[in-house]
């Protein structure tokens, strides 16, 4: 074998290790992503039941129904409504009107189980996404100086 050959498989064996490595990497973090979506993005990309996600928007108003530790409430983004199913004791500063984000997986009766839900006390806790909507439906206005152009709010 020539040095130029010695050097080609060398060169051969490190692009295979690295097309390996990088394999493995992905196929190791695919299973551990979560992805968002308003109930807007799911009503249009349903996603298969069973499949964990999260949903996110405001929680609707008179929506939020609780029977023991059994929480259900809806999840808005003012276009469109997800029933949203929680078992747990729901954060302190859950309300109804407000940013809430829901990780879990739709159900075969088409409702979302939630096995966390994660509220803050306004709606700048949202993401980018479901904001969009909001402000393109005219539906949400920004609360602190910051969001108004006008400086940092802290």
């Amino acid at each position: 074998m020539t040095r130029k050959q010695k050097r080609l498989a060398v060169i051969a064996g490190l692009g295979l290790a690295i097309v390996l490595a990088a394999t493995i990497i992905f196929t190791a973090l695919s299973s551990k992503i979560t992805f968002f979506y308003s109930p807007s993005e799911l009503k249009e990309n349903p996603v298969a039941i069973g499949q964990d996600f999260r949903i996110g928007g405001l929680v609707k108003e008179d929506s939020w129904v609780k029977d023991g530790k059994i929480n259900t409430f809806v999840v808005t983004d003012g276009e469109s409504d997800t029933k949203v199913v929680y078992q747990q004791i729901l954060p302190d500063l859950f309300r109804e009107g407000q940013g809430v984000i829901a990780e879990g997986a739709l159900t075969q009766e088409g409702y979302f189980a939630a096995t966390n839900v994660l509220a803050k006390h306004d709606e700048n806790y949202l993401p980018k996404e479901v904001v969009a909507t909001l402000k393109e439906r005219g539906e949400w206005e920004p609360e602190t100086k910051e969001e108004n152009g006008e400086g940092s709010a802290n």
